[in-house]
């Protein structure tokens, strides 16, 4: 009787650890909303790094897409998603990279053909050799983000010509806005977008704050700026139709979700009770 008793005990703690972690329970959110992915690396793992969270492997970014592909989802660009918000079909997506990294062109872009599906980059204009993490937390400060290869202007160039990417800002250098002076603002807000623009010749419509962080001058100036539409990393899923343009969610895909938990978080903009 009392081994019943332990099993069942445990198998009872094991359903509540799995109902919490993936809330499989929870209603999806209407159909009608899009959804907004937000990634940053598409690339295998690093034993023992930090940041593992930021890197999806090829292999799942293949089977994510050819989930959406195979399910009836409509790829956006982000411009795309505001432009024809009130009449987008259900099950529309928009694709979002963070940063500005190589494996976008190398690993993610072929993919991307092969379902031809769209993206939207957020690229910080000065992206090489440059330490951002620590603007964040200064814990942060191991340079492991810094030696990731990042793209070249070529390679967005090329990206640009394949009909399925849209470029848009994350500021010069990946700064934290809210810690910085209105001037200060202005030249990571603004000039970045003007940069983008000389430099592939295209118009620059998107912006996403670094580490998802803002302050209400910021959204002054990201509007002022003439950019249609901003992202956060505040994780969850908007009627684009009656929120703000300048402070959209996303759903992060992590390197550690399993299918089911990207499946999940489809359904409902996060993978369980909090995540």
């Amino acid at each position: 009787m009392t081994g019943i008793l332990i099993v069942t005990s445990v198998l009872l703690l094991l359903a509540v650890y799995f109902s919490r972690r993936y809330a499989w329970w929870k209603n999806a959110v209407s159909y009608k909303y899009p959804r907004i992915l937000m990634y940053h690396m598409v690339r295998e793992p690093v034993q023992g790094a930090k940041f593992n969270s930021l890197r999806v492997s090829p292999e799942m970014f293949e089977r994510q897409l050819r989930h959406l592909s195979e399910n009836g989802w409509h790829f956006y660009t982000m411009s795309e998603l505001i432009e024809l918000k009130h009449s987008l079909p259900e099950k529309s997506v928009a694709i979002t990279f963070d940063d500005g990294y190589e494996d976008n062109f190398t690993n993610a872009l072929p993919i991307l053909q092969k379902y031809n599906a769209k993206a939207t980059i957020y690229l910080v204009v000065d992206r090489h050799n440059r330490e951002w993490s620590s603007k964040r937390k200064k814990k942060n400060d191991n340079k492991e983000l810094m030696y990731e290869p990042k793209l070249q202007d070529e390679q967005v160039s090329e990206m640009l010509k394949s009909g399925l990417i849209e470029i848009g800002s994350h500021t010069l250098t990946h700064d934290n806005l809210p810690t910085l002076s209105e001037e200060q603002k202005h030249q990571e807000i603004s000039d970045s977008k003007k940069q983008i623009e000389v430099l592939f010749n295209i118009k620059c419509n998107s912006f996403c704050y670094p580490f998802g962080l803002y302050d209400e001058t910021d959204l002054k100036l990201v509007e002022n700026a003439g950019y249609s539409n901003a992202t956060s990393v505040e994780k969850g899923i908007d009627d684009i139709q009656q929120v703000s343009a300048y402070q959209l969610k996303r759903i992060t895909i992590s390197g550690k979700d399993n299918f089911y938990a990207f499946k999940l978080k489809l359904k409902t903009g996060k993978r369980g009770v909090k995540k």
